[in-house]
Order: structure tokens, then C-alpha cells, then sequence
């Protein structure tokens, strides 16, 4: 019995050395985070965030959907270097909001998946990339689409492939597929 009680205790006081303190959570992005209002725009409509340019990064709209709303190539382009929605982002995302409201794809559901380039920490890219997606959601709710039928989640890091500042722009970036 001694035995017994010898051989739990030396499992146990095992098992919590070799316990670690737990991770903590990665801080949310700073800057460029606000969500998808307008308040991080200059009067003029552009990003307040220095060296944000159009063609650094994208919304990635899947093929499917750009037939069916009528988006041209170089509409579903935008910059994106932060989690901002720009002035001029406006007319693609409310294209997607009328096409899957009232629109061809009308009861359709929508998935963003946000992405980061590599050169941040793994977890911070993981939250950058779902604060991309949720703000381009919360663009497109408020212009009229059921919040039920846009979901949201981030690859972070995961997809990146560039190895220099013109691939890593195309890392930053949300794909908009249909939904199940």
C-alpha cells in the first residue's frame, strides 16, 4: 500500500514539473486595426497609415463570384497593407453586399479568410489575418447582408509564400469565397 501511495505521489509531482506555465494570448494588432469604419481614413479617403499603396496588397475574390457580380479583375484589387477598409475599397465590397443580398448570389453564404505576410510573430499573423476578414465583414453587414451569411477566420502566416516586399504584399490579403 505504501507502495502505492509512494508510486501516485511520484506520477503526480512528474506530471507537474513537467508542466509549463501557460502562453499567454497574442496581443491584438496595433494601428491600422480600428474595424470597418471610415475613422482611419484621411479626408481625401486614403489610409492615415504611411506607405499604404494600392497595389501592395489584395482582396482575393474566388473567380465564381466575381462572374456572378460582375466584378472585373482589376476591381478585386485594393490595398490592404493594414486591417483598414479604404475609401476606395467601398465600391467592390458593396458590390458583394448587393450581389449576395439581392443579387444572383442572394441566399448564398460568403467565407473570408484573412491572411498576413510571414515576417510578424505566428500568432499576432493569426489575429491580423481574422481582424482583416472581420473587417471586411463588418464593411459588407453594413451594407445590407445578413450577418448569419458571412463567416470569418484567419490562415495567419500559414498560405505566405514571398520572400521579399512584392511577395509578402500579395500574403496580406482576404480570399472571399462562397460559403457551404
Amino acid at each position: 500500500m505504501k507502495k502505492l501511495v509512494f508510486v501516485s505521489l511520484a506520477t503526480a509531482l512528474a506530471c507537474a514539473a513537467c508542466g509549463s506555465d501557460p502562453k499567454e494570448p497574442p496581443a491584438a494588432p496595433t494601428g491600422g486595426t480600428e474595424g470597418p469604419t471610415t475613422s482611419a481614413l484621411n479626408d481625401d479617403g486614403a489610409n492615415k497609415k504611411p506607405g499604404d499603396d494600392p497595389n501592395k496588397s489584395q482582396i482575393n475574390i474566388s473567380d465564381e463570384i466575381k462572374k456572378a457580380c460582375g466584378i472585373s479583375d482589376a476591381d478585386a484589387f485594393f490595398a490592404f497593407d493594414s486591417a483598414n477598409i479604404r475609401g476606395q475599397d467601398h465600391k467592390v465590397l458593396g458590390q458583394l453586399a448587393t450581389c449576395f443580398t439581392s443579387g444572383p448570389l442572394a441566399g448564398r453564404q460568403m467565407r473570408l479568410v484573412g491572411h498576413a505576410d510571414p515576417r510578424g510573430d505566428e500568432d499576432y499573423n493569426l489575429v491580423l489575418g481574422g481582424r482583416r476578414a472581420d473587417n471586411v465583414k463588418g464593411f459588407i453587414v453594413k451594407k445590407g447582408l445578413d450577418d448569419g451569411k458571412v463567416a470569418t477566420t484567419s490562415r495567419g502566416e500559414m498560405d505566405a509564400s514571398g520572400t521579399d516586399e512584392s511577395g509578402w504584399s500579395r500574403d496580406r490579403r482576404v480570399d472571399i469565397v462562397l460559403g457551404d
